[in-house]
């Protein structure tokens, strides 16, 4: 599956959900955010029936964001139903690793192959600072537990916000130690599109871009900074996915329709 730029289209982001049990704050506004309406959230069957049909057009990588993917509940029993696809190659997660601990076993029982995990410093006043209320040992204890799962390689999320080099060097040191793959990603603005190349990973490249996300919603984004989107429950799920990447855009520019917290990054 090529887009109009002769990318080849086979990684698809799926946000299950717009709620976290976090509020970083180059995330979410510290009051919250207007969640969706329950009855506007996509089900497991119809997540389950688009990733199919995007799997027989070519997709072979698909990931489950958020929010934050395990706070929705069953979320296991979605990964199994994904999992049974015939052509998913990987199944990954992102992940805040606070929950992770509960479920990391059951999630690599039921077909997912890895995770991400955000972290994005080992210092936990500082790390209890960005997320507002998040607890760094519940992250620690989540990522112990995806390795002795399996959930590997286990790659480390950092955003960088203009810490000192030495935090940054205590972060490279412990992942490190702790054969953790680091990712630096560089804070953007998605209404101004400010973005960058992610060090350690393939995003913000628009030239190698091979990604779709399918947003809690319905509405599939050919890129995570345009307001584009197309919703499968209104167009249906083969005319949202044929618009999504025949419109593709040649690189970013802003978007002023989303935020991160329900887009997936």
């Amino acid at each position: 599956m090529y887009d109009r730029f002769n990318r080849k289209i086979n990684y698809l982001r799926i946000s299950v959900t717009d709620r976290c049990n976090l509020r970083c704050t180059y995330c979410m506004p510290a009051e919250g955010i207007q969640l969706m309406k329950h009855e506007e959230i996509l089900s497991f069957e119809e997540i389950a029936d688009f990733t199919r049909l995007a799997v027989s057009q070519g997709i072979n990588k698909v990931r489950l964001t958020g929010g934050e993917p395990l706070v929705r509940k069953r979320i296991v029993d979605l990964v199994a139903m994904l999992a049974q696809i015939e052509g998913v190659q990987e199944l990954a997660m992102t992940t805040n690793g606070q929950l992770l601990d509960k479920f990391a076993a059951d999630l690599k029982k039921a077909g997912l192959n890895r995770v991400n995990i955000s972290l994005d410093t080992i210092n936990p006043e500082r790390y209890c600072q960005i997320t507002r209320n998040g607890t760094m040992d519940k992250v620690l204890k989540g990522i112990e537990a995806a390795q002795q799962a399996g959930l590997t390689p286990v790659k480390i999320n950092a955003v960088l916000m203009g810490e000192p080099t030495q935090e940054i060097q205590q972060l490279k040191a412990f992942c490190k130690a702790h054969d953790l793959s680091l990712r630096f990603i560089h804070q953007m603005n998605l209404q101004t599109g400010e973005f960058s190349k992610v060090e350690g990973g393939e995003g913000g490249n628009c030239k190698r871009c091979n990604r779709l996300r399918l947003l809690a919603n319905g509405d599939i984004k050919p890129c995570l900074f345009s307001d584009l989107a197309y919703n499968i429950r209104s167009l249906g799920a083969e005319k949202a996915l044929n618009l999504a990447i025949g419109n593709k855009p040649r690189s970013g520019t802003f978007n002023q329709s989303g935020e991160f917290y329900n887009i997936g990054g």
